[in-house]
């Protein structure tokens, strides 16, 4: 039951700042938004919805051009659309619409780097935040080595001016999907029929190749200008944040994500867990684990 449960609560759009936004809300008690990472949906969280759920108000979104979402009418120059900075503003605005000012946040790689920008820009709507495998965006391009950019070539390839990246992914968009999930530390393995078919189904929308590189275009430009900009003005995360990552991945190889967070934020704690990159699939139950420890119950 746990395995399906997410895709028994109805689907919901909220249209917020230009873009509708695909959310599954579910459960009673604090809320909690929960974002995904690429190349995958909202549906990521499904093997820890009921446990979630039967203890938060869980509004789980798909980000903009992601998932179930729908992509900006206009696209300003500069990737604006799809800065992490416009992306904390639609959460924002779809956890007004539910009726909540203030929220915890949890969250996986592309969704953690909204969930950093959003705690730094609305710092009055987090009241605690878990981020799931990253490094803080701008010291991973600053300490970039040959190693990691082989093993996030996607980072650099993604970026690449349109239309080349989009029109190699749109020719098939299930086997690139598959190619970037199955060549990490735990191959296809983890990953549900469910939960696979509707990553699929969403990475055949027209739209979805192009955003996707947009949301890494933005990554390694206007984000970057975001994120000095804080920097250099000594703005930090100041909710208690919790950082984990895979253990067996690649950002934990690499970089010294505890010491990187420590210098980004008050209140930081965190560790490796037995596992790679997609904690919530390969690790639900010390996840779950660190969820329950983190975060206080209803009372």
């Amino acid at each position: 039951m746990s395995e399906i449960s997410l895709f028994n609560d109805r689907l919901q759009h909220f249209h917020v700042n230009g873009v509708d936004i695909a959310t599954r809300v579910g459960g009673t008690g604090p809320a909690l938004l929960l974002m995904h990472g690429h190349p995958q949906s909202h549906a990521m969280w499904h093997k820890l919805w009921a446990r979630l759920t039967n203890r938060y108000t869980c509004v789980a979104i798909d980000l903009r051009g992601y998932g179930d979402s729908g992509m900006p009418a206009d696209e300003p120059a500069g990737h604006e659309a799809f800065s992490k900075r416009t992306m904390a503003v639609d959460a924002v605005e779809v956890m007004r619409c539910i009726g909540y000012e203030t929220f915890g946040v949890l969250a996986h790689d592309r969704g953690a780097r909204v969930a950093h920008r959003l705690a730094l820009d609305h710092a009055e709507r987090v009241e605690r935040m878990m981020l799931l495998d990253i490094a803080p965006t701008l010291d991973m391009y600053e300490g970039t080595t040959r190693g990691f950019a082989q093993a996030y070539y996607h980072w650099f390839w993604l970026i690449q001016p349109a239309p080349f990246p989009e029109k190699l992914i749109g020719a098939d968009p299930a086997f690139y999907l598959r190619s970037v999930m199955g060549g990490r530390h735990a191959g296809l393995a983890p990953f549900a029929d469910r939960a696979m078919a509707e990553y699929e189904r969403c990475a055949r929308h027209p739209h979805w190749a192009h955003a996707i590189c947009e949301d890494y275009r933005a990554a390694a430009t206007i984000d970057l200008e975001h994120d000095r900009a804080d920097r250099d003005q000594g703005n930090r995360v100041d909710c208690p944040l919790r950082v984990l990552w895979g253990g067996k991945g690649v950002v934990g190889r690499y970089f010294d994500v505890l010491d990187l967070w420590r210098r980004q934020a008050s209140q930081v704690d965190g560790r490796a867990l037995d596992c790679g990159h997609y904690i919530a699939e390969e690790a639900p139950d010390a996840l779950w684990a660190e969820i329950e420890s983190f975060w206080p119950a209803a009372d």
